[in-house]
């Protein structure tokens, strides 16, 4: 079984970032949208280049109350410069430390609703398109997203989620289902297994439906998101 690249959204409060760092190889700060201030991304970013972890952008409807997870109706001007601002916080942070940015991946409901959405996923497309040159962005397989973004000539990076579990059309499960998230480390590490060397996934219906991923996900508000990281990390024998 070859390498895998493991990334997690952190910056956003809980303040395991310490503990995540030496076992993954990708993250996803927080900038602002959904959480995250000046100091909290200086500390993650620190961290990063600490352990030798690629640094993403992840901004995400702003909606500090709702941690980003519910959609906001907002006029695609003011959604285009939100995340525009949020990218930027973070990218002035990173410039300070003598690091790079690597990549943009969408947080929380952001996330899903352009994975589904062609027209939000323009409005994303566009917002992010001073980047097209310098940076990748992370999307889920067989989504609007990744279609146009391809078209459009984005480098992309297929994205699954290790501790949440799908549904037939490759959509997660909601979060208010009991199901929504995958909490054991072997049932994680399973769920990661089956998708690296069958490029398929089971979905909540016990089907199985093809997917490609080139990065995994854990969550680090995920309870035992440390431990998992950390399993995970011996399993696929990462770094």
């Amino acid at each position: 079984m070859g390498k895998i690249n493991m990334n997690c959204d952190v910056g956003e409060g809980v303040g395991n970032e310490a503990l995540i760092m030496p076992y993954i190889q990708s993250c996803n700060i927080a900038c602002g949208g959904h959480a995250g201030n000046e100091e909290i991304m200086n500390n993650v970013v620190k961290l990063a280049l600490k352990h030798g972890v690629r640094i993403g952008a992840h901004p995400s409807y702003p909606d500090i109350e709702n941690f980003g997870r519910k959609r906001v109706k907002m006029n695609a001007t003011d959604l285009i410069n939100s995340i525009r601002n949020q990218i930027e916080f973070l990218k002035e942070v990173v410039v300070a430390n003598k690091a790079k940015l690597h990549h943009i991946k969408a947080h929380g409901a952001l996330y899903n609703d352009i994975a589904s959405d062609l027209k939000l996923a323009e409005v994303y497309l566009k917002a992010v398109s001073p980047y097209k040159g310098t940076l990748s962005l992370y999307v889920p397989y067989n989504s609007r997203i990744e279609k146009i973004a391809k078209e459009y000539g984005f480098s992309i990076v297929y994205e699954a989620f290790a501790d949440r579990n799908y549904n037939n059309d490759l959509s997660l499960v909601s979060r208010s289902q009991s199901n929504a998230i995958i909490k054991n480390s072997n049932d994680v590490i399973n769920h990661i297994a089956e998708m690296v060397n069958t490029s398929m996934v089971t979905t909540i219906d016990k089907k199985r439906i093809p997917i490609k991923a080139a990065t995994f996900c854990v969550h680090s508000d995920t309870e035992n998101a440390v431990d998992i990281i950390k399993a995970i990390n011996t399993y696929f024998n990462l770094k």
